[in-house]
């Protein structure tokens, strides 16, 4: 009996969907953004990074289990899952982690990715937020709570925001939160750097790692050098 057309797109052992290639490209590129990205690959699984991050008990994949995630090519159900959005921060898993994996500059390169390709939990919108957050800072040079808060009920809850009123009446009679935003001194010098720094990581040429078709402990390639105009002899 022939295979179906369906059967035969599907990936065989140790090869990735087309998707998960791409998503693994992607966040190979994030990798290569970190200064010693490419320690990625000499993580153990020792599981000090979980032990040691203070939210990992919210959280449905632990920091361990990122590396174990990628490395089984399965990246999209880390990008669909709290626990980027959970971390704190704290980097005590770079800290501490024997191979000197900087844990905490990976999961934000994860959200980037997420923010990028549109990739979320259900009933997750947290992206809506980092959104609007960026925004503000980019236009004021600090964050606005009561305009941040307006955009985002807006687009996620509009009905909720009525419900809202009462509280944030009180917050704005005793002060806690201003009427107005001003923007910071120097906000065009800060544009400049933003400008600078993507025009830097567009036109510099670097290092990267090379993303491969297989799945397990040769999921990280050995690093090539990408130089502008150059090919190989």
């Amino acid at each position: 009996m022939a295979p179906s057309a369906s059967a035969s797109t599907l990936p065989g052992p140790g090869e990735l969907t087309r998707q998960e290639s791409e998503l693994r490209a992607a966040f190979l590129a994030e990798v290569d953004k970190i200064p010693g990205g490419d320690r990625l690959r000499r993580c153990i699984q020792c599981g000090t990074c979980s032990g040691t991050c203070p939210v990992s008990y919210a959280m449905d994949v632990q920091p361990r289990q990122i590396v174990a995630y990628f490395r089984a090519g399965d990246l999209e159900s880390i990008l669909r899952s709290r626990t980027i959005w959970i971390c704190a921060s704290c980097y005590s898993c770079t800290v501490r982690c024997p191979s000197g994996i900087k844990v905490t500059d990976l999961i934000y390169g994860l959200k980037r990715l997420a923010i990028d390709r549109d990739i979320r939990m259900r009933g997750l919108r947290i992206h809506t937020l980092s959104k609007q957050f960026v925004r503000l800072i980019n236009r004021y040079g600090r964050n606005q709570e009561l305009k941040l808060m307006m955009r985002y009920m807006i687009r996620q809850a509009p009905l909720r925001l009525f419900g809202t009123i009462p509280l944030g009446w009180k917050l704005l009679r005793t002060g806690r939160l201003p009427w107005r935003t001003s923007r910071i001194r120097g906000i065009a010098g800060l544009r400049k750097i933003v400008a600078k720094a993507q025009e830097m990581e567009q036109l510099t040429p670097r290092e990267r790692l090379r993303p491969v078709e297989e799945v397990g402990y040769g999921a990280v390639a050995e690093k090539e050098v990408v130089a502008g105009g150059g090919g190989a002899s």
